[in-house]
C-alpha cells in the first residue's frame, strides 16, 4: 500500500500498459482516475480496482484535446483532493518511412504520442505543486532511443516524449516533481496485436512469437510487468531518478 491515499491520473488506462498501471496504483491504496476513448473497457478497469478494495474514477477523454486534459486534472481535485501522480501511458502505432507517411497519420501520432504528454502534464503540474510534488511518468519506446525500419512519425513522437521528459524533470525539480520516462520493448498489449495482426494476418501468434525471439530473454512483456516499473518511479524507492529513460525491453535492444 505504498500510495495509500495519494491521487495518480493516468492516461490510456483502459487497456494494456496504462490500463495495468491503473489497476496496480489502486491494488496499493491510491484513488486513481482513469482516461481513455474507450468507455467499455475504461469501466472494466475501474470495475477490477473496486473488486480489489480500490477507488477511482474512469472519464472518457481525448488526449489531443486541452479540454479533456484540463477535465482530467479538475476532476482528480474534486473527487480526490489533488494530483500527486501522472503515468502518461495514451498512444498508437503507426508505420511508414517519411516518404510514405501522409500527412494526417503523421499529425495525428504526434498528437496522441507526444501532445497528449504535454496536455496531460500541463494540467496536472500545477495540481502537484499544490500537494508539495509528485512524480510523472512518461510511457515511451525503445523506439525513442534506437531505431528499425518503417516507423518514421512514431519513432519521432517517443523520442519527442523522451527529450520532453527530461525537460519536466529539470524545469520541476525545484517544485519537488519527478519525471522519468518508462521505454518498453514488445509488450502483450491490444497495440501489438494489432500489429501483429497487420504483419501476419493468417497467423498473427507466430509474429507476436517471432518478435518475442528477439529479445534476450525470448519472450515479450507483460503489461502488469511495466505497470511495476511505472510504480517504482513514482514511489519513494526511486526518490533519486528524475530525468531518466528507463529501457525495460527484457534485452531487445543489446541484441541490435
Amino acid at each position: 500500500m505504498r500510495f495509500q491515499g495519494k491521487v495518480a491520473v493516468v492516461t490510456g488506462a483502459a487497456t494494456g500498459i496504462g490500463g495495468a498501471t491503473a489497476v496496480a496504483f489502486g491494488k496499493e491504496g491510491a484513488y486513481v482516475v482513469l482516461t481513455d476513448v474507450n468507455a467499455a473497457a475504461l469501466d472494466e478497469r475501474l470495475g477490477e480496482i473496486e473488486a480489489a478494495g480500490g477507488r477511482g474514477i474512469a472519464l472518457v477523454a481525448d488526449v489531443t484535446k486541452a479540454s479533456d486534459a484540463k477535465a482530467a486534472a479538475s476532476e482528480a481535485v474534486a473527487a480526490f483532493g489533488g494530483v500527486d501522480y501522472l503515468v502518461a501511458s495514451a498512444g498508437i502505432q503507426t508505420y511508414g518511412t517519411v516518404v510514405d507517411t501522409d500527412e494526417d497519420t503523421w499529425e495525428r501520432t504526434l498528437a496522441v504520442n507526444a501532445k497528449g504528454v504535454y496536455l496531460a502534464a500541463k494540467y496536472c503540474i500545477p495540481e502537484m505543486v499544490k500537494r508539495g510534488g509528485g512524480a510523472i511518468v512518461t510511457v515511451a519506446s525503445v523506439q525513442g532511443l534506437f531505431s528499425q525500419p518503417n516507423v518514421a512519425a512514431y519513432a519521432a513522437s517517443k523520442g519527442a516524449v523522451i527529450a520532453m521528459t527530461r525537460t519536466m524533470a529539470i524545469d520541476h525539480a525545484g517544485d519537488n516533481i519527478r519525471a522519468n520516462s518508462l521505454c518498453p520493448g514488445s509488450v502483450d498489449t491490444p497495440m501489438l496485436r494489432a500489429s501483429a495482426k497487420l504483419f501476419s494476418p493468417e497467423d498473427p501468434e507466430n509474429a507476436l512469437e517471432e518478435w518475442g525471439g528477439l529479445h534476450t530473454l525470448g519472450r515479450i512483456a507483460k503489461p502488469e510487468e511495466m505497470a511495476k516499473i511505472a510504480l517504482f518511479l513514482c514511489s519513494d524507492d526511486a526518490s533519486f531518478v528524475t530525468g531518466a529513460a528507463i529501457v525495460a525491453d527484457g534485452g531487445l535492444t543489446i541484441r541490435l
